[in-house]
C-alpha cells in the first residue's frame, strides 16, 4: 500500500488557447504567449509531482490536456474537467482535477446550491456557484476511498450592477459587499455538501481550492465547520502538518499590491487529524511553490501552488482500511 499521497491545488491563471476572449479588459493570448504558458505550467506540474491536483481558472480543458501531454509525470494521469457552454459569448473559468490514483465512481460537477441555500433576492444566478465545484471519489488505497472536492469560491472583485463604476465610493463598497455575500453563500453551500458527504458515506473528505480568503476568514471558517461537531469538521492542512518550522515557514500563495497572503488551501477531514481517535493518517508537511510570484514571470500563474504530503498509517493485517 502506498504510504504517502501528495495532494496539490493549482490556480493556473487564465489557462486558455490563443485568441480566446476571456475578459473585456484583457487582450487574448498570442500563440507565443500561449506556448510559453503551457510550457511553464507543464514544468511546474512535474516539479509538484503530486498524486492528485485540483486546478482553478481553466478556460479550456483541451489546453490543460495539452499541458499534461508535455509533462513527464502526467501523460497517463486521469484528467477530469467539464468545459463551459461553447456557445457563450465569452469563455468562463472552470475547475479540473488530475489524478494518478484510480477513481471509485464517475466524477460530477456540482453547479447548484443544496436545497435551502440561496443568494438574497435580486441577485443573478441566486442558486448557482460562480464556478461549479468538482466532486470525485478517489481510491487512496485498496478499500479506502476519499471524497475529493475541487473548488474556486467567488473572488473579491467588486460585483457591480449594470452602469455602476468604481468612481463612486459607495457603489464600490456595495459591489464589494455583494461579492462577499456571494462568497459567503458559496461557502455555506459547500459546508452543507461536505456535511452531507460525511453523513452519507463516512469517508475521508479533502478539499483543494482557491478560497479567495485567508484560512481564518469567516468564509473559510464556514467551510471548515468551525463550531460544529468534531467529526464533521475539516482542518487546514497547513495548521495540521507534523513539521512545524516557524522560522522557515514561508507559506503564501498570492502577491497582490505588495501584500503576501495565502488564499489557496487544502482542507482535510478528521480522519487525518492524528489527535482524534480512529485517524487514518496525518499531514507530514505542506510546501508552497511561490518563487515565481516574486520573479514576475509573464507566463506564470499569479498564484503559488500548495502541496500537502499526506502519510497513511500502517494497519494491522486484516484490519479494514475504511468504510468505502
Amino acid at each position: 500500500m502506498q504510504q504517502e499521497i501528495r495532494f496539490a491545488t493549482f490556480n493556473v491563471y487564465n489557462l486558455a488557447p490563443a485568441g480566446a476572449r476571456l475578459y473585456d479588459n484583457l487582450a487574448p493570448y498570442t500563440p507565443e504567449e500561449t506556448e510559453a504558458k503551457i510550457d511553464w505550467t507543464a514544468r511546474q506540474l512535474d516539479t509538484l509531482n503530486a498524486d492528485v491536483i485540483g486546478f482553478q481558472e481553466v478556460f479550456s480543458q483541451a489546453t490543460l490536456a495539452e499541458v499534461l501531454s508535455r509533462t513527464r509525470r502526467y501523460r497517463e494521469a486521469l484528467h477530469i474537467g467539464f468545459d463551459p457552454d461553447p456557445g457563450a459569448d465569452k469563455l468562463t473559468p472552470s475547475v479540473a482535477l488530475v489524478s494518478r490514483l484510480p477513481l471509485a465512481a464517475a466524477p460530477e460537477p456540482l453547479p447548484y446550491f443544496p436545497s435551502g441555500i440561496a443568494m438574497p433576492p435580486g441577485n443573478r444566478d441566486p442558486e448557482r456557484f460562480t464556478r461549479p465545484p468538482l466532486h470525485a471519489q478517489i481510491e487512496l488505497a485498496p478499500g479506502l476511498v476519499a471524497d475529493v472536492l475541487v473548488v474556486h469560491l467567488k473572488s473579491r472583485r467588486p460585483d457591480y450592477r449594470t452602469g455602476d463604476t468604481g468612481d463612486d465610493p459607495q457603489l464600490f463598497a456595495l459591489a464589494s459587499l455583494r461579492s462577499l455575500i456571494r462568497r459567503g453563500t458559496e461557502a455555506a453551500a459547500l459546508r452543507v455538501i461536505l456535511s452531507r458527504l460525511g453523513r452519507e458515506h463516512h469517508r475521508p473528505r479533502i478539499v483543494l481550492g482557491d478560497f479567495n480568503d485567508v484560512a481564518d476568514a469567516v468564509t473559510t471558517g464556514i467551510v471548515l465547520g468551525i463550531g460544529g461537531p468534531a467529526g464533521d469538521r475539516l482542518y487546514d492542512a497547513c495548521g495540521m502538518q507534523r513539521r512545524q518550522d516557524r522560522v522557515r515557514h514561508v507559506g503564501f500563495s498570492n502577491l497582490h499590491e505588495g501584500q503576501y497572503t495565502t488564499i489557496d488551501h487544502i482542507l482535510v477531514s478528521s480522519e487525518f487529524n492524528p489527535e482524534l481517535p480512529g485517524a487514518l493518517g496525518e499531514i507530514a508537511d505542506v510546501v508552497y511553490l511561490n518563487d515565481h510570484l516574486d520573479l514576475g514571470l509573464p507566463e506564470a500563474s499569479d498564484h503559488g501552488q500548495v502541496l500537502a504530503r499526506l502519510r497513511l498509517f500502517e494497519r494491522a493485517e486484516g484490519e479494514p482500511e475504511g468504510d468505502g
